[in-house]
């Protein structure tokens, strides 16, 4: 039985998309096995037990729970401590953290890949706000070059002076590559080589178990991610993470709750369970977020569309970016993203001032957590060049019916415009 009513066009260059993906879904699920075995191993390791599960009200001192469940997420990420708190209320939130606790004043940090994140941009660079420049905190950014990588000499070159570099590992809103493991050792290496004290930072969102190696097995010192992303596998219903060295670990546990306290307070609730067990269904999540991100860019180059990456190349993050012919095809993908929603599919997505960026932003996301991009979601600048960010699909039959939605949608509005 055919439940969608997709266009004859459609469904011909589905049939076709798939096709070319075959031999890349097999890579993935190598990965997805890999994965899941990291995963498993660091919960038999550290004896995770039932008990651990239960949350704790009040100061949350003796939180066993709690504790547990950063030793197992530092196993699972490569790290000797980590910082697993609900409280993180986005991945803003936990990177901002890490970056008042390891910076004081004084301090330079450096951008090693160019203008971060726009949510990230206020809370550095921001003028009276609380921003680490209004405490004192000076900042370089290096460009990426015209191909859209690192500029290893710059980054080498002005790592000498700064306590501490920041390298953003997704696209954000650009159409740049993302970066793999292997490029962030490059530019990792061209740090310590000229200053082998200076702090690194990634920012992991979403790329967590996007490869069998995380950042800190190539030595960043600290990463940095959100729970509604790909490690709470959609399961988690909100938090962030930050992991690492230990005495890096200590210093942000400070910032987050009181100097002197650090991780010895802050009681977990009822949000152990679903920590617990995102992180374990994660491996299966991230997968088919990245089965439908391939299928989603063989789709749209199918159809003549231009996409970052292409179906056929190899990913670092869960994301992908489809060049569009304007607002309104952009607006109309988000729709039909929307109408394939589980949750809120009834809803239609309209362009808004969103808090933390310069110009209107259109997002589609129907989700069980809301905002919870390791769910199928798609959401885009409305400005030049007009290009959707799209990621995320829990199962990929699911995701896979929402871009064929979204292409539908599409297409369908050219016929009747």
């Amino acid at each position: 039985m055919d439940f969608f009513e997709f266009s004859p066009e459609i469904e011909k260059a589905s049939q076709s998309a798939l096709k070319k993906c075959e031999e890349h879904f097999r890579e993935l699920d190598e990965l997805c096995e890999y994965n899941g075995k990291r995963v498993l191993k660091a919960f038999i390791d550290n004896r995770v037990s039932e008990m651990h599960l239960k949350g704790t009200t009040g100061y949350g001192y003796g939180d066993e729970g709690r504790d547990k469940l950063d030793e197992v997420f530092a196993q699972v990420l490569g790290a000797e401590d980590a910082l697993v708190r609900h409280n993180f209320v986005n991945g803003t939130h936990a990177i901002v953290t890490a970056l008042f606790g390891i910076l004081r004043s004084g301090d330079k940090i450096l951008f090693a890949t160019g203008m971060p994140y726009d949510t990230v941009q206020e809370a550095v660079l921001g003028e009276n706000v609380g921003s680490l420049c209004d405490f004192g905190v000076s900042n370089v950014i290096v460009e990426l070059d015209e191909s859209g990588m690192p500029d290893y000499k710059a980054i080498s070159e002005n790592a000498k002076s700064c306590k501490a570099v920041y390298i953003q590992r997704s696209r954000g809103y650009s159409l740049r590559p993302s970066f793999n493991i292997d490029i962030i050792e490059k530019i990792i290496k061209a740090i310590k080589s000229e200053n082998p004290n200076c702090i690194v930072l990634v920012d992991n969102c979403y790329g967590e178990l996007v490869e069998k190696r995380e950042p800190t097995a190539v030595g960043a010192d600290l990463i940095v991610g959100s729970l509604i992303k790909n490690l709470g596998g959609g399961i988690a219903e909100t938090g962030g993470y930050i992991a690492g060295k230990k005495d890096l670990i200590e210093k942000c546990a400070y910032r987050l709750t009181t100097p002197g306290a650090g991780k010895e307070v802050g009681c977990s609730l009822n949000q152990l369970r679903g920590m617990y067990l995102g992180l374990f269904h994660a491996p299966e999540a991230v997968c088919a977020a990245l089965k439908t991100s391939v299928f989603a860019a063989a789709l749209f180059e199918e159809l003549g569309y231009e996409t970052f990456p292409k179906y056929n190349e190899k990913r670092t993050d869960i994301i992908a970016a489809i060049k569009l012919n304007g607002s309104e095809e952009l607006i109309r993908f988000c729709e039909g993203i929307q109408s394939g929603s589980p949750v809120d599919s009834s809803a239609m997505p309209e362009p808004w001032d969103m808090p933390g960026y310069d110009s209107k932003v259109i997002m589609a996301a129907g989700a069980f957590t809301m905002g919870a991009s390791i769910e199928l979601s798609a959401d885009a600048p409305l400005r030049e060049p007009y290009a959707v960010w799209v990621q995320g699909g829990l199962t990929f039959s699911t995701g896979k019916t929402g871009i064929m939605l979204a292409a539908d949608r599409i297409l369908k509005g050219k016929k009747n415009g």
